[in-house]
């Protein structure tokens, strides 16, 4: 689809303007007259995304999860109150805290008055709305059901905004700990060590080998801590680039997974979020297929998206859900019995609920004992630092008080 500027004159002959959305210029003349307007002109435009003119702009103000929740959930009430759509977003336009969204909800408002609907003009905007609350929004359009399509979209940001917060929580603790290690590993090379060194330096004490091993360990940081820095950055924005590649985002999606004790949260937090927003869209009358397609790009994890686009290439071939479910071997044999029932009873979007709520309780009461688990472990870590230092430090000095008692 794409946009046509057009100028054209009324059934009464006055001369009116606009832009309509339509597969080429015959189309184009085509609506037009069907709107009882005779066209006088009609030319291609430019799209522009909402990043600005061209696509280029130097910085904007991100619409966060919780702007979404209070977007879709004022349209909700807006809409069942009976409120129009133009005058709604108009409204929230000037009540709205999000910066991005003051400058986006009028784009919408220009769009909606020059012949769009509402899941056309948000599609515009994708780096905004997800494909997914597209296709929900365009759903209830088409079921004259606008109003629940929003409350569905609340429910699911909700959750979703829950679930990344599980997710950061069960990934703070460690990173920071690891964090904490390597600043104090690059202060005791560059800071300590080194002092102690000038002073076995100056006795001409023989040392062992951990002290050998400690020392040399600073000298290589002192030495070089300006490459390492510029390496660690490097490999941080090469590995940034190498994910945003296809390759790059299904290897990362795979170790994130893999990751000891945190992966097997993640893992279940994203079936969780694949569950929540599958019954949601089944619930909502989006076609299976068309779901999985949406569903493998709302799970945020490549590995696990690939899986799901399988499962969809698989029921275009003919096989059922519960089928491909077990094919992919994401789900456990109680998650399989669950979709088994709500295949045989017609209730697939309550089971996908069900199987969502499961996931997301497993989570939060793993979430509780995560701490205790990784405790033992950091400590252990932190113990063979403390050991090689002391073995480092102490153990020659220990020997040169030894020597100097001894004359």
């Amino acid at each position: 689809m794409a946009l046509f500027a057009y100028k054209a004159r009324d059934a009464a002959g006055l001369a009116v303007s606009g832009e309509v959305e339509a597969g080429s210029e015959g189309a184009a003349a085509d609506l037009l007259r069907r709107r009882s307007y005779i066209p006088l002109s009609i030319q291609r435009q430019q799209e522009q995304s909402s990043s600005g003119v061209n696509g280029i702009v130097l910085w904007q103000s991100k619409v966060s999860l919780t702007d979404l929740i209070m977007f879709s959930r004022q349209m909700y009430s807006l809409m069942k109150a009976g409120i129009p759509i133009i005058r709604a977003i108009e409204g929230l336009a000037q009540s709205t805290a999000s910066k991005r969204l003051q400058l986006l909800l009028p784009q919408l408002v220009e769009q909606l008055e020059s012949g769009r609907n509402l899941s056309q003009a948000l599609a515009l905007h994708p780096d905004v709305f997800s494909r997914l609350m597209v296709s929900i929004v365009h759903v209830g359009e088409n079921t004259g059901r606008l109003d629940e399509a929003f409350l569905q979209l609340t429910y699911y940001f909700e959750q979703e905004l829950e679930t990344r917060k599980q997710i950061k929580q069960a990934t703070r603790y460690p990173i920071f700990v690891l964090l904490t290690l390597v600043v104090a590993m690059f202060i005791l090379n560059l800071a300590v060590i080194p002092q102690f060194a000038t002073m076995f330096a100056r006795f001409n004490a023989e040392l062992p080998w951990s002290t050998k091993a400690l020392l040399a360990s600073s000298d290589f940081f002192v030495r070089f801590w300006p490459l390492m820095l510029i390496v660690a950055v490097g490999g941080a924005l090469a590995l940034r680039a190498y994910v945003k590649t296809d390759k790059g985002r299904l290897t990362w999606g795979r170790w994130k997974l893999a990751v000891p004790l945190v992966g097997d949260l993640i893992y279940r937090a994203t079936l969780g979020r694949f569950a929540r927003s599958f019954g949601m869209m089944l619930k909502a009358g989006v076609p299976m297929t068309s779901a999985l397609t949406l569903v493998a790009d709302a799970v945020d994890n490549e590995h696990l998206g690939s899986k799901i686009r399988e499962m969809r290439r698989s029921i275009e071939r003919g096989e059922s859900l519960l089928r491909v479910s077990q094919q992919s071997g994401m789900f456990t044999p109680l998650v399989l019995q669950m979709l088994a029932v709500g295949e045989e009873t017609g209730a697939m979007d309550e089971m996908l609920a069900e199987v969502a709520g499961f996931y997301e309780r497993e989570v939060a009461f793993d979430l509780k004992s995560l701490t205790a688990k990784i405790e033992p472990i950091l400590i252990a870590v932190v113990a063979v630092m403390v050991l090689i230092l002391a073995l480092g430090i102490f153990t020659p000095m220990w020997d040169m008080l030894n020597a100097y008692k001894g004359t």
